[in-house]
């Protein structure tokens, strides 16, 4: 156990880290069971708050009995228990272990807390079979680095203290203290890659070379450490290539100045710096031939997980899979405020009486007539006309979209205010010269 705690300890004590409060993901395995000990002993020392978080995949006849073990422990060390019950869409195409997998660390982030770190119980046996399951994928340095001791995650930190320490040796260190644990049945299946490797191929390696765990350890820090190398080497071309910081995106003009290999690594720094997965080559190919290079007069896409790769004004977008809103519409009254849709922030009518109101966001000021009848707000700008004030005639707004130079996938995004079937404004755009004036203020905070 002295081990243990020596190695545990030696990793939280970093100087980036200076953790606030520890999480500690629980399944009640025996590397989460020996890792709620050490985390529990870790925070009564350094005088700081430790609680848990159990997922709840629903997978097995099991589960309910697990997160009622999981309580029971951690009830024993006065370490407050988080159950989190999730579900998973096996009919995603996606293997069930990376379902299970994402699934958790997006349960784990809505516990996050800046100047959390989040501790998980991976060791040296588990970095090995995730180099080998990248190397059977044929990854570059990326993927080949593995698992990360200590690394971002949101505003908190992400750290692995065991990843040095063998299974072996958490399971003798459990045995020596009296502790029980829950066996996952799956963790038999070899069916699953990852059982196959650490049951029929590891065990193999291990005993024609006792050291091949340390080296392949070894070999994942040399390709992060390359990694982050060439991340340093190529950071001021990355930003020449960014353009409009507020939206990510990447000049296509300046990535086509580069050859093909330089060109792969800025994409894939860009997509690492939205949080993305990483694109493979073939998708790397696809987004370069079929996005960046299409046709001048195309509106080119290309789906990668849950977002989506855009064009638009020579530079390539980064986009987020939307809801259509084209049939959403809405009554709204003077001094009243609505709830946009999809995440799309709140709209408030405000009359000049209540300008002192402080909102941050678009601001447009407009004035109706006594003709005015009721409004309301949508967003299908099909067949819709407007006059911008300070233009010198009507346009379709499919037209006033490409004139203010509005993206393709942002032009059924934007709330357009109605009066009945007359366009009073296009919020953050401009106001109709029939509603010109300094009577009412439309402000949308997003």
């Amino acid at each position: 156990m002295t081990h243990l705690i020596d190695t545990f300890t030696s990793v939280l004590h970093q100087s980036v880290l200076k953790p606030c409060r520890l999480i500690v993901a629980f399944s009640g395995g025996v590397d989460s069971r020996v890792l709620l000990e050490l985390a529990t002993e870790y925070a009564k020392s350094n005088h700081i708050d430790c609680c848990a978080v159990h997922v709840h995949h629903g997978l097995s006849q099991n589960a309910n009995l697990w997160a009622e073990q999981c309580q029971t422990w951690c009830e024993a060390l006065s370490v407050p228990l988080f159950i989190e019950r999730v579900s998973l869409d096996t009919n995603s195409g996606e293997s069930i272990e990376k379902l299970a997998r994402d699934a958790r660390y997006q349960v784990f982030k809505q516990h996050i807390r800046p100047g959390d770190v989040l501790i998980t119980g991976q060791h040296i046996d588990d970095q090995l079979e995730t180099f080998l399951l990248a190397l059977k994928r044929g990854s570059g340095p990326k993927g080949l680095s593995s698992m990360a001791k200590v690394m971002p995650f949101g505003d908190a930190f992400l750290v692995r203290p065991l990843l040095s320490v063998t299974r072996t040796l958490i399971e003798s260190t459990a045995l020596g203290m009296g502790l029980t644990w829950v066996e996952d049945e799956s963790n038999q299946d070899l069916r699953f890659d990852r059982n196959f490797i650490r049951h029929q191929v590891a065990p193999a390696l291990i005993e024609r070379w006792p050291s091949f765990r340390a080296s392949v350890s070894r070999s994942a820090q040399l390709c992060a450490e390359q990694e982050l190398l060439l991340d340093e080497l190529l950071e001021s071309h990355f930003q020449q290539a960014l353009g409009d910081c507020t939206m990510q995106s990447l000049s296509i003009e300046v990535l086509s100045q580069h050859s093909d290999l330089l060109r792969s690594r800025l994409l894939r720094m860009w997509f690492s710096s939205c949080h993305q997965p990483m694109p493979s080559q073939k998708q790397l190919k696809l987004l370069w031939d079929e996005v960046a290079c299409a046709q001048a007069d195309a509106n080119p896409k290309l789906v990668l997980n849950d977002v989506e790769v855009r064009r638009f004004n020579h530079q390539l977008y980064l986009v987020k899979q939307a809801t259509d809103l084209s049939s959403w519409q809405s009554g709204i009254s003077m001094d009243q405020s609505l709830v946009l849709p999809d995440g799309l922030g709140e709209l408030h009518l405000n009359s000049v009486a209540s300008e002192g109101v402080s909102h941050h966001g678009d601001r447009q000021y407009f004035s109706l007539n006594k003709t005015s009848g009721s409004l309301r707000v949508i967003f299908n700008p099909e067949g819709l006309s407007a006059h911008p004030v300070g233009r010198g005639h009507s346009r379709k707004l499919k037209k006033l979209f490409q004139e203010y130079q509005v993206p393709s996938w942002l032009r059924r995004r934007t709330p357009i205010l109605m009066d009945d079937e007359r366009v009073i404004a296009v919020l953050g755009l401009f106001v109709d010269k029939n509603y010109e004036g300094q009577d009412c203020e439309a402000l949308w905070s997003k």
